[in-house]
């Protein structure tokens, strides 16, 4: 079996778990794709970090387009998506998308990689030891839009569908927990297309980007992930309607912590 087939099997696997896991916690799958097809895209087909970094936060936000689209429907089905969050946050999302992808595909891999990984080990502590406190006022449209630009540019940067940013933001200001998720999931819906388009312009032209290549989106993993994800995500927002996310949130905020320290230490 060839590089390009092992990586694109492994991604149908990981389609499988980050489908689930964006309909349940509506995060998009990112915190899973980006350290996991990194190492996949350094160890099978060779790539160095400085081209792998990117190569992988572009192909995870490519995937999160359908993923975030399977998962929105399942959640604008349930009734969770409020037109007012999604049309205000949308619009500083997509502003916010483009310049944190930008960013990503100019800096260094090393770089790129630290940052990831320290945004991921904020975003788990946050996961395990945040509190739903909620503060006395609502959102005005103004303050949703920057509280998408913050999430589009973050969400962009690191390849995430921006739902671990944006759900707490929106419960702080008084928005129902399963309203919040689904506007997060239809919000990384948008980070995924302007960030991937963005990373698309960004990796025209690149001289060093292997075969089967749409800028720095890597097409075999995107396929894969999609393949199985879309099929998931209905699954997890179903779940999710059903049972205390809580627990299972908090153990996978400690997988990330471990999968963090470990691109941190152990990923040259």
């Amino acid at each position: 079996m060839d590089s390009t087939a092992i990586i694109f099997v492994s991604c149908l696997v990981i389609g499988l778990i980050v489908g689930f896991l964006a309909g349940m916690f509506g995060i998009g799958g990112g915190l899973i794709i980006v350290p996991a097809l990194t190492y996949l895209l350094m160890s099978v087909i060779g790539l160095p970090l400085e081209l792998a970094m990117p190569m992988a936060i572009a192909t995870s936000l490519s995937a999160i387009i359908f993923t975030g689209y399977s998962s929105a429907r399942a959640h604008y089905k349930l009734g969770n998506l409020k037109r007012n969050i999604v049309i205000w946050s949308g619009v500083g999302i997509s502003f916010g998308a483009i310049l944190g992808a930008q960013v990503a595909s100019s800096i260094s891999g090393a770089l790129l990689k630290n940052v990831f990984a320290v945004m991921m080990i904020l975003i788990a502590l946050q996961m395990i030891f945040g509190k739903r406190s909620t503060s006395s006022h609502q959102a005005s449209r103004l303050t949703l839009s920057y509280i998408g630009a913050g999430s589009g540019f973050f969400s962009a940067l690191m390849g995430i569908g921006g739902g671990v940013l944006l759900v707490p933001a929106l419960t702080w200001f008084q928005v129902n927990m399963r309203q919040a998720i689904g506007c997060a999931s239809f919000c990384g819906l948008v980070v995924a297309v302007f960030g991937t388009m963005s990373f698309i312009v960004a990796g025209l032209g690149s001289p060093d980007l292997p075969s089967f290549t749409l800028g720095y989106v890597y097409l075999p993993a995107t396929f894969g992930i999609v393949a199985t994800s879309i099929f998931t995500a209905g699954v997890g927002a179903r779940v999710g309607q059903k049972v205390d996310t809580e627990l299972l949130k908090k153990l996978l905020a400690g997988l990330l912590i471990l999968v963090s320290i470990r691109m941190i230490v152990g990923m040259n």
